[in-house]
């Protein structure tokens, strides 16, 4: 007995070594956050746009713009000032601006959000500006919001009195930062619905499946259900309170999302080529070489020799050489994984252009199993 106890001791000590070897070598597998592939119907950003007028410019304004002595005359009107029709102010301490602003899900009244401010007009600069109290509304007309306030320009712009002028960034646009007060809450119905509808991002039949499965796992089997490649229904109780509970903990569950399709996205105008993960390239031979056709064009003046009767003349001489590049045709194997298929292409020596025409041949062929998207 005395021999037996450390022999079982050092069996168990090499098991328990070899079990944390084979810990450290296995992959963890990833999953992603159900808040991080969608969101919930209805809990979402809206967007707001006013109309309004910025004083206080350095005689960057709009000048004489009959909108904007109009839109002057009618802010004064508001306290009663009543201005000549026939009155023409000069304007170049003010510009009429268009304002955006984005209200977050429920936002509650009395809440500040960022507004942003562009010139409508010829204004050159909105810097040193002021923002009149101008209402902000939605898609329905309504007014969610109030936005006043001094302006953060980025831009900067000078001009000299000979015409020369520079301009950095763009000085005409400018940013109040919690320059709106909100004044309406957005209804946004989740309390109320029969179901919260979940949608995904991107629609994916497999992924949709998946993030049912998760919530039935978590909640119980048939709370939820997959009505589409984008949408899952989840049943819940009515009441803000508990659906704010269950929304929190549906947001937080893992779920495994499915491999994308394979595409190959190629912007023509820059070059860029991106390739994702799944795509696969069958056996298929290539080869890829240029052509180059080269035009010299030479002058010389003949000179006829002495009472030759001649007359001297330009003469033209044109070389051409064509040089074709030989490459021997590159055959490309099977590509199980995107290393393979960028060493693949890498071994052609492509140029971005030169990629794009051997990804589309590729395509006909039938070679490349993905997706060819041209930007």
């Amino acid at each position: 007995m005395t021999h037996t106890l450390p022999v079982r001791l050092r069996a168990m000590m090499w098991f328990l070594a070899a079990m944390a070897i084979g810990l450290v070598f296995i992959q963890p597998a990833y999953a992603d956050r159900i808040k991080d592939l969608g969101g919930f119907q209805g809990v979402r950003s809206n967007q707001l746009t006013g109309y309004g007028v910025v004083v206080g410019l350095p005689g960057t304004g709009d000048d004489n713009l009959e909108y904007t002595v109009q839109s002057v005359k009618a802010v004064a009107s508001r306290f009663g000032l009543q201005l000549p029709p026939q009155a023409n102010p000069g304007l170049k301490n003010a510009a009429v601006v268009m304002i955006t602003a984005e209200l977050p899900a429920f936002a509650k009244p009395g809440q500040r959000i960022d507004i942003t401010v562009a010139s409508m007009g010829k204004a050159k600069s909105l810097r040193g500006g002021s923002l009149v109290l101008a209402p902000l509304l939605g898609a329905d007309g309504q007014v969610y919001a109030m936005a006043q306030g001094n302006l953060a320009v980025g831009g900067l712009g000078a001009e000299g009195a000979d015409g020369s002028k520079i301009v950095v960034n763009i000085p005409s646009t400018g940013r109040i930062p919690e320059g709106a007060t909100v004044e309406r809450t957005v209804a946004t119905g989740f309390a109320d619905t029969p179901f919260l509808t979940y949608n995904l991002q991107r629609a994916d039949f497999t992924t949709a499946q998946n993030v049912a499965a998760a919530i039935n796992r978590r909640l119980g089997l048939g709370t939820a259900q997959a009505v589409d490649a984008v949408s899952v229904a989840v049943r819940a109780p009515a009441g803000a309170d508990v659906r704010s509970a269950l929304m929190s903990q549906i947001e937080n569950l893992s779920v495994d999302s499915a491999e994308p399709s394979a595409k190959v996205i190629v912007n023509a105008r820059t070059g860029t080529v991106v390739i994702n993960s799944a795509v696969r390239v069958g056996p298929a031979a290539v080869t890829h070489g240029k052509l180059t056709v080269r035009i010299d064009e030479n002058q010389r003046v003949s000179q006829p020799a002495p009472l030759s009767g001649g007359q001297t003349a330009l003469e033209r001489k044109s070389n051409i050489d064509v040089d074709e590049e030989k490459k021997p045709m590159f055959v490309l194997a099977p590509g199980p994984k995107l290393a393979d298929v960028v060493k693949a292409v890498n071994a052609i020596g492509a140029s971005p252009a030169d990629l794009v025409a051997i990804l589309e041949a590729l395509k006909e062929a039938g070679a490349l199993k993905a997706e060819l998207v041209v930007l």
